[in-house]
């Protein structure tokens, strides 16, 4: 039994790995196919002779081919219907819904956006306002349309277990359903995960090369959170909340942060805390008295520059303390690659410099990050990216493949 339920896992993995590389590159012949994936001819042929009899793959002629004075076969290309499925996601953030429609190759179709307000809905009724709002974005397509699955991506520490926001600064309330109410309404699987994870299977569904194996993306804008992949696998933990670094505990007994607590790593490097440095404030204000200041990232990168001693120490602290931040997920994980990127991602240099002396600071010789620090400029649309991703990854690895092996039809 054991051998047998490696073979299947082993073959959902090579499923995955071909369903993948069509998605990120295209058609191609099943020897390209096999160069790409660098998987053996004869599991190619064999996972995908079953894809084209599910009918979420379809063989077609190379379009190149026939512009060309060319005697003999046409060559045969494999390609992803992208009729088999559509793919729902959805991202909350405060006072917003966002979604996107993709077909099963990755196109998106449609997009469009819902208001609520963060700071009356209650957890007993965001459920009907999230359905409410999912219904209107999908009738409003032409023809309508009935996703495959559903993927949802939330600020905050979430509970997939449970299919709840456990604490969002989204929500005014704790342990939020959100995956109930959705799997009622359309009768669908649905999926949620934290936003900063949905970065990180964005830049691994994009470049899987450089960001593959095991990587970190680490997000600084609004609040602090880390998105990380082990072996070639997103990393949730038990019930999803793992790698919440941003609420990890920075100094005990610090700075307030958003989420009530005192000494978290967001307390001193979110953009309230850099702000609230920056203006000379009390390290016990409240962030949403700090949020109400006009000044802004860009705005206090410009002080800083121009020689103000207040900005220029706020970025020095918040980089001293992601530096500490990495030195303890390079000592723990070893990753070859840590992605940094947000809505601070302008004050990259200014950050740079404390980064580089805290890790140099907290680390023996031996353990110096070997990781590349990549600073990436930030792209509102990486977290629906990696949110439709995900969606498509468990269309791939679970939903098809285990109606495939069940024997049931892919296609209403």
């Amino acid at each position: 039994m054991t051998e047998k339920a490696d073979r299947d896992k082993i073959r959902r993995q090579n499923r995955s790995v071909l369903l993948q590389a069509l998605r990120r590159i295209g058609a191609q012949a099943r020897i390209d196919l096999g160069r790409e994936t660098r998987l053996s001819p004869a599991t190619v042929t064999s996972i995908t002779s079953d894809l084209i009899s599910e009918g979420i793959v379809t063989g077609i002629e190379d379009p190149e081919q026939k512009t060309r004075a060319t005697r003999g076969r046409p060559r045969a290309l494999l390609s992803l219907d992208g009729g088999a499925a559509r793919v729902l996601a959805v991202k909350l953030s405060v006072n917003k819904i966002e979604f996107a429609l993709a077909d099963y190759a990755g196109a998106v179709l449609a997009r469009g956006g819902a208001g609520f307000a963060s700071e009356t809905t209650t957890a007993s009724s965001f459920g009907e306002t999230l359905v409410k709002a999912a219904r209107g974005f999908l009738d409003g397509i032409a023809g309508g349309v009935r996703p495959s699955i559903i993927s949802i991506a939330a600020q905050g520490i979430v509970d997939d277990s449970a299919g709840t926001v456990a604490w969002s600064p989204a929500f005014s309330e704790r342990h939020v359903p959100v995956v109930a109410p959705m799997e009622a309404a359309f009768g669908v699987p649905c999926r949620l995960s934290n936003d900063t994870n949905m970065i990180a299977e964005a830049l691994h569904q994009v470049d899987p090369e450089r960001y593959g194996g095991t990587f970190a993306v680490i997000f600084i804008d609004y609040g602090v959170g880390m998105g990380l992949f082990v072996d070639n696998r997103l990393f949730v933990g038990e019930t999803g909340a793992a790698a919440e670094i941003g609420h990890a505990n920075h100094i005990p007994g610090g700075a307030l942060c958003r989420c009530g607590r005192r000494g978290c790593l967001e307390a001193y490097l979110g953009d309230y805390a850099i702000k609230r440095v920056a203006l000379g404030l009390d390290p016990q204000t409240q962030p949403a008295r700090v949020d109400e200041e006009t000044a802004t990232i860009p705005d206090l990168v410009h002080a800083a520059e121009a020689g103000n001693r207040g900005a220029r120490e706020a970025f020095s602290s918040a980089g001293t303390a992601l530096g500490y931040a990495l030195a303890r997920l390079s000592a723990t994980l070893d990753p070859r690659r840590i992605a940094v990127t947000g809505g601070a991602m302008p004050a990259w240099p200014l950050l740079a410099p404390a980064v580089e002396a805290a890790l140099r600071e907290a680390l023996v010789d031996d353990l110096q990050p070997r990781a590349a620090i990549d600073p990436i400029d930030w792209e509102e649309d990486l977290v629906l990216r990696g949110t439709l991703a995900r969606g498509l990854h468990e269309l791939d690895t679970r939903v098809f493949a285990e109606q495939a092996g069940s024997g049931l039809a892919l296609h209403e």
